[in-house]
């Protein structure tokens, strides 16, 4: 049994390293031409080809996280096809390979995927991501990165509650455009603070020149407005450096960790964190489908092939991939806008093809 294993372990790897390497390639070489606009863009001073090289570079975990069950796939698919189509499976059969055994050997080889995605797509690829995020605001400046308004966070302090938006980070943690909207125990605005720049402190921040605009409307006298410049102003909170980098960073891009600590962040002060819990789960559930993957390629091995219709099975199982990849996504945006349970939504296309992937194999491998 040890030489069977052996066999079929080392064809699937190396079916499923070719797969992911001629993905990656493509990817790369589609990044690296949208990165030919940003080389000869006049804003981006010293960025060149050397620099979106090493950017593009930098994206390939992110590619990787999300290629590998697709790749776990078609490879898979492949190996399982060729050796029924050399009957070599027909022969491992004889040997003893029976269907519930051969289910188990591949869902070992499926569990090391699972462990690699997990830890490509939670430990690597958050890293080269900020990384490449920097090397871009090195030469093209400093980049928000969801969206021109930058992130929002809440925090309260008391009876107090503040809003804090921060437009983008630049190099070394430093904070760009900073506003601070104070309001009190009736929900009335206090006051506002802006800076051009701050830098984050634990327990603190640190505001350069900072103007605090004082909103006197409820006194005896007349509303008015009292404005203030402070060179340094020093503003207590808990809102710490990796708080403001998971906010501005996509929730896809973050680590599970920081998306957990950023929901309970977000609970705790009252807002909603419907996107951020769908995205948490989907990071616990995906590294899971690359057994849905593993099952869903084993009943090609009990197939009869001819010389051109294995081309088709596998194109059959390309689509397979590719429609269990729109699924997950058409799910996280139909969830978030019909306000499901995140880990449903996020455990959904698992379980339909997971079903469909026991059904085929009940059907074509036990039954036929």
């Amino acid at each position: 049994m040890k030489t069977i294993r052996r066999l079929i372990y080392a064809e699937v790897l190396k079916s499923v390293a070719f797969v992911a390497l001629g993905f990656l390639s493509l990817f790369f070489f589609f990044d690296f031409v949208d990165e030919l606009q940003s080389i000869a863009s006049p804003d981006s001073l010293g960025y060149g080809a050397p620099q979106a090289l090493l950017y593009v570079a930098l994206l390939i975990p992110s590619h990787l996280y999300e290629l590998l069950p697709i790749a776990v796939l078609i490879g898979t698919i492949f190996v399982m096809a060729r050796l029924a189509q050399s009957s070599e499976f027909t022969i491992l059969r004889t040997s003893g390979l029976g269907p519930w055994r051969a289910l188990r050997t591949l869902l070992l080889l499926g569990a090391a995927f699972v462990v690699l995605t997990f830890a490509v797509g939670d430990y690597v690829a958050p890293v080269t991501d900020r990384a490449a995020q920097l090397l871009k605001a090195r030469y093209q400046g400093p980049l928000a990165l969801i969206g021109n308004t930058g992130a929002w966070l809440k925090e309260r302090q008391g009876d107090t509650s503040f809003a804090v938006n921060v437009v983008s980070m630049g190099r070394n943690g430093i904070l760009k455009d900073p506003r601070i909207l104070e309001f009190d125990g009736q929900g009335f605005l206090v006051s506002q603070t802006s800076a051009p720049g701050a830098t984050v402190d634990r327990g603190h921040w640190t505001l350069i020149n900072a103007e605090r605009q004082l909103y006197e409307t409820r006194g005896p006298g007349a509303p008015r407005i009292v404005r203030t410049t402070v060179p340094v102003l020093e503003w207590p909170t808990s809102l710490s450096n990796e708080m403001v980098s998971v906010a501005l960073l996509r929730p896809e891009r973050m680590r599970t960790l920081d998306l957990f600590d950023y929901i309970r962040h977000l609970d705790a002060n009252g807002q909603t964190a419907q996107r951020y819990e769908i995205e948490f789960w989907r990071k616990v559930f995906y590294p899971l489908s690359c057994l849905v993957m593993i099952v869903l390629a084993l009943p090609f091995a009990y197939l009869h092939f001819r010389q051109a219709g294995i081309a088709t099975y596998m194109f059959g199982g390309v689509m397979i991939g590719i429609s269990f990849f729109l699924l997950n996504n058409v799910f996280g945006y139909l969830g978030n806008l019909g306000n499901w349970w995140p880990w449903i939504t996020a455990a959904a296309p698992g379980l339909i093809y997971s079903v469909m992937s026991l059904g085929a194999f009940t059907w074509l491998v036990l039954r036929r």
